[in-house]
């Protein structure tokens, strides 16, 4: 994988902080995605005192390969098979990064964005070295603006996928959505939560408020509308804040 890591001014024994990003729905946009960075979040983390890691994972942009996240068609999505490809990355990535100076390998967080949101939870559940929570904005999968808006492929199907997760997860999560986030709408995102937490997941929901005509791309878009949230998460497990 293609790897953009962003330090700190002065980085010595810094938690890590691995951003997942999304999944567009077409080849051609997914290689469009070339050197993926996340210029303006990655620095903001960077200033806050992590060292950055944004991978270009299998399948996209200029790490090209497979397609290996893919999780099927509209009705017959296996939305747990794309997600354990995401882990098995992240966990390549950590083993990685745990050689890099200035990098605490102990201790670091996990976020990710749409498709990377609920890989973020996952990796949660997965019992990944140092990761001490995991922040999803966004999350989700099978959305589409052109045939069904605010209606996911298989929500259900999402929601128990996420459930599983909850069984397993023992570490905090923050969940972040827009109040008009078109490509699940506001009653999915909550459901899929709820079914998180109810199986035994332990997260907090923040409803961040609507964003220009489309809330799902809050994460780059409007930073200033959940700095606050994030950086709250981030000192409850005594994490750069």
């Amino acid at each position: 994988m293609a790897l953009t890591v962003v330090e700190p001014a002065a980085p010595r024994h810094c938690p890590f902080l691995v951003i997942l990003h999304g999944r567009p729905g077409s080849v051609g946009a997914r290689v469009r995605m070339g050197l993926v960075e996340f210029p303006g979040n990655a620095d903001y983390f960077a200033r806050l005192g992590y060292v950055v890691l944004v991978p270009t994972r299998v399948g996209y942009g200029v790490t090209g390969g497979p397609d290996i996240e893919y999780t099927g068609p509209c009705f017959y999505k296996d939305y747990a098979r794309g997600m354990e490809m995401v882990v098995q990355e992240t966990r390549q990535l950590l083993r990685y990064a745990a050689g890099l100076p200035g990098v605490d390998p102990r201790r670091g967080l996990v976020v990710g964005d749409s498709f990377g949101g609920v890989a973020a939870v996952a990796a949660a559940a997965a019992d990944l070295p140092g990761v001490r929570g995991a922040v999803n904005f966004s999350g989700g999968d099978g959305g589409d603006l052109m045939h069904h808006i605010d209606h996911p492929c298989r929500a259900d199907q999402m929601a128990s996928t996420l459930a599983a997760y909850g069984r397993r997860d023992r570490l905090p999560t923050l969940w972040l959505y827009s109040a008009n986030d078109r490509y699940w709408g506001t009653r999915a995102p909550r459901r899929w939560f709820e079914a998180f937490v109810d199986a035994g997941g332990r997260g907090r929901f923040v409803e961040l408020p609507a964003d220009k005509n489309n809330g799902h791309f809050i994460f780059n878009r409007n930073p200033q509308a959940w700095h606050g949230a994030f950086e709250a998460f981030a000192a409850s497990l005594g994490l750069p804040s």
